[in-house]
């Protein structure tokens, strides 16, 4: 057919496609994409099995598997004093891409400006174009991503719709604190503007820090969603299983897109889960599980020609590579595929007009036969 109009017409293959393709034909170790390298608790699996034999094969509830719903509830007013209505305010999604998807659908119209703090992952400005809205950016500074709130405040105008945030954060692996998020509700008290919170990676948190869940605050969770993923958190990201929660008001609305793009989500898997979150070990022990790789990962790196400043949260980890040349991060990260066998991601791509500060993004979501083989590589540059 001639003259397809595009709704992304800017589109291009991610560079995690890109880097991941580069490194299969290089038979590169990849440090690039947020996945483990490594299985998931036996446990967990034969939940999954034992859900499937006894029969929870046809459709789930649209709003998810009523004991998942109960069980995710709960962990949220354990962990961050918050209760969810169990029957209108929590939806069991694929991923929480599709959650953070469905939620900008739900409500973004021609012309709405959606706050988006770069850098940022990849989902977020796709989703606010093919709905006609426009996305404003503002760019997190310095070596440990802060924002500057009263530039924040300066981009909020009678057409803000949204914002997004995304902590702990991904591609920087920093926090948002809770002065962060009580500069952010003070910033959108008074307002009718829409937060999304990508908090994917939830329980990866180090060093004593906490993760200040929207939840927490009373103002910020009358207007947010609240996206997360079991994917992350328990090793399982081929399973595409997360959750949203959000006020009534804002659920009710985000549900007309959900039954309609994705209905439900996997029976057996959503029966599994709801009986193994009744063990909060299952989920709280990731801190110290990651806290070791990272650990590992910049120890060994110590004497390298990197600069680290170690990530508070998630499972990646930033270097800096500005004493080894001053090469740009894109070409680097491709140099490092084509000529040392290591796949990474470079940061410029998530920042604004691209700004290179010649860092790097690599997972250590890995074995650690893994990340040793990772290390001697980078040792030797």
């Amino acid at each position: 057919m001639k003259n397809i109009s595009s709704k992304l017409p800017n589109a291009k293959t991610t560079i995690f496609t890109t880097v991941g393709n580069l490194a299969r034909q290089h038979n590169a170790i990849d440090l690039s994409q947020g996945f483990p390298n490594f299985e998931a608790d036996s446990e967990l699996m034969q939940l999954v099995t034992k859900a499937m034999s006894e029969g929870h094969n046809q459709y789930a509830p649209m709003f998810g598997s009523y004991p998942l719903r109960e069980a995710i509830i709960q962990k949220i007013a354990k962990l961050h004093n918050r209760k969810y209505h169990v029957e209108k305010e929590i939806t069991i999604t694929v991923g929480a891409t599709q959650a953070i998807f469905t939620a900008i659908t739900a409500f973004i119209n021609r012309g709405d400006e959606v706050i988006v703090f770069k850098p940022a992952y990849d989902c977020y400005e796709p989703a606010i174009e093919i709905n006609g809205g426009i996305s404003v950016l503002v760019q997190m500074s310095g070596d440990n991503f802060k924002v500057d709130w009263e530039k924040f405040r300066a981009q909020i105008t009678p057409k803000t719709k949204m914002v997004i945030i995304n902590t702990p954060h991904n591609p920087s692996g920093t926090l948002f604190s809770r002065e962060d998020m009580l500069e952010l509700q003070k910033s959108l008290r008074g307002t009718d503007i829409i937060l999304i919170s990508d908090e994917v990676y939830e329980h990866i948190i180090f060093d004593e820090l906490e993760h200040e869940s929207a939840s927490r605050f009373d103002d910020l969770s009358s207007r947010s969603f609240i996206c997360a993923s079991f994917g992350k958190t328990f090793h399982v990201t081929g399973w595409k299983v997360g959750y949203c929660v959000a006020p009534a008001e804002l659920m009710q609305e985000f549900r007309k897109i959900h039954q309609f793009n994705v209905f439900s989500v996997h029976h057996p898997v959503q029966r599994a889960l709801a009986v193994y979150l009744q063990e909060p070990s299952h989920y709280l022990y990731l801190a110290d599980f990651y806290k070791k790789k990272r650990d590992y990962f910049i120890d060994a790196l110590a004497q390298s020609s990197f600069k680290i400043i170690p990530c508070q949260g998630t499972y990646f980890q930033l270097l800096d590579y500005s004493e080894l040349n001053d090469e740009g991060d894109v070409s680097f990260a491709k140099k490092l595929i084509t000529d040392f066998g290591l796949a990474c991601i470079p940061i410029s791509v998530f920042n604004i007009d691209q700004k290179d500060d010649q860092k790097l993004r690599f997972c250590f979501a890995k074995t650690q036969s893994t990340l040793e083989k990772a290390v001697n590589i980078l040792n030797s540059i």
